[in-house]
């Protein structure tokens, strides 16, 4: 197991971020930007808490076209950011539902500096507003001086390197989430449901450091599994089945996100050579992972090794994507995708396929890109299917 790395980042870890935004804003010819996710909101503040899950309140932060972030809260949050790096601070006795902090959010755009009239807003894929939609055409109204311009790909392209110290939390709970993984055959049982299989696995992630397991899903089935997203149920695992179990585990705020099968009882040929091919089809996308090359490149290896595997499909739309402050974050492994990769990286390599009418074999790894490479941060899965009892 590897040492824990320290909690939360110095100052000058978000300095550099926001120098890095500023620096895209000044090309694009952007004003400010206004943040109201928990993601884009902790990534450039540090201000990181459980409150999120509550939806009554919303959250904003701006980031001028020069100087620190300006933060417009709930009353409940200021002392917890006073506790960051950001020192101007707005606050409102939310929830106040006539008016949730709109005014004062236009008030304080307002009296930002105009040089372009552009306000960049996360608008684009892979993000979304977390406020009252009425609430911001009410803010759009009020800031007619403005022209509203997308800020999803600027924002998308600065969290897809990582910098050192984030890496380092990524491999800790990849590398805490692989003992948990490989004591798992140990715990695993037939006879009783994915939910209390997956149950055991939960409490000895937790256990052993983990923050959260957000995200812990299985499935099974006779021969193989039909589903990767709808688990953990009630359904009793049973000699010839094969189980998937997927699981987002944090530390620190940051996710590792992998898979493992296993067969209980027996695996018959057409498993075992399913989850051969996908687990040749890893090593390839591992391999097509060098700086320089791209998304579509690392797609385009693991496709081509399943479909000489004799793939029916695949369901899941990609083949991997990128990770981090999310589970889920851009860019996407796919044959469109076409994003250069570069040293800082960190992606899924995720191939899946149907490889008999309703049975699939997914599986999933995590690296980072390095000048020499591809690196594994999840420790590699069996190279032959487990077979449990």
């Amino acid at each position: 197991m590897m040492q824990k790395p320290k909690r939360g980042f110095e100052q000058s870890e978000f300095e550099m971020r926001l120098q890095k935004a500023q620096a895209r804003m000044h090309a694009e010819k952007l004003d400010a930007i206004l943040l109201t996710t928990e993601p884009d909101v902790r990534y450039f503040t540090g201000f990181f808490t459980q409150f999120w899950e509550s939806p009554t309140r919303p959250w904003f932060v701006v980031l001028p076209a020069s100087g620190k972030p300006i933060a417009v809260i709930p009353e409940i949050g200021a002392a917890g950011m006073a506790s960051t790096w950001v020192d101007d601070i707005h606050t409102w006795p939310a929830p106040r539902p006539a008016d949730d902090g709109i005014t004062l959010l236009r008030d304080v755009i307002l009296q930002l500096p105009r040089k372009f009239g552009r306000l960049g807003v996360p608008l684009g894929h892979e993000s979304h507003i977390r406020m009252p939609a009425g609430d911001y055409e009410r803010l759009l109204h009020d800031l007619d001086a403005f022209e509203v311009a997308d800020a999803s790909m600027l924002l998308h392209r600065l969290r897809y390197v990582k910098s050192k110290a984030e890496i380092e939390k990524i491999h800790y709970i990849c590398d805490l989430t692989s003992d948990v993984f490989e004591n798992l055959p140990n715990s695993l049982k037939s006879g009783e449901s994915e939910r209390q299989n997956c149950h055991r696995m939960r409490i000895d992630l937790l256990e052993r450091g983990a923050d959260t397991t957000p995200y812990l899903i299985s499935g099974s089935g006779p021969g193989g599994y039909d589903s990767i997203i709808m688990g953990p149920t009630d359904r009793i695992i049973e000699t010839g089945d094969v189980l998937i179990i997927d699981t987002g585990t944090t530390f620190d705020g940051y996710f590792c996100d992998f898979d493992r099968n296993y067969a209980f009882g027996s695996a018959d040929d057409e498993v075992r050579r399913a989850y051969d091919v996908v687990y040749a089809a890893t090593e390839a996308g591992f391999a097509a992972a060098q700086p320089g090359a791209t998304t579509s490149d690392v797609w385009a290896a693991m496709w081509a090794v399943m479909e000489k595997g004799g793939a029916l499909g695949n369901s899941v739309g990609r083949l991997g994507h990128g990770l981090g402050i999310e589970l889920t974050e851009w860019p996407s492994n796919t044959p469109e995708d076409q994003t250069v990769l570069e040293p800082g990286v960190v992606l899924t390599l995720e191939p899946g396929m149907e490889f008999a009418p309703g049975k699939q074999m997914v599986h999933e790894e995590n690296i980072v890109i390095t000048e020499d490479g591809a690196r594994m941060l999840s420790r590699r899965a069996d190279p032959v299917l487990p077979v449990i009892g």
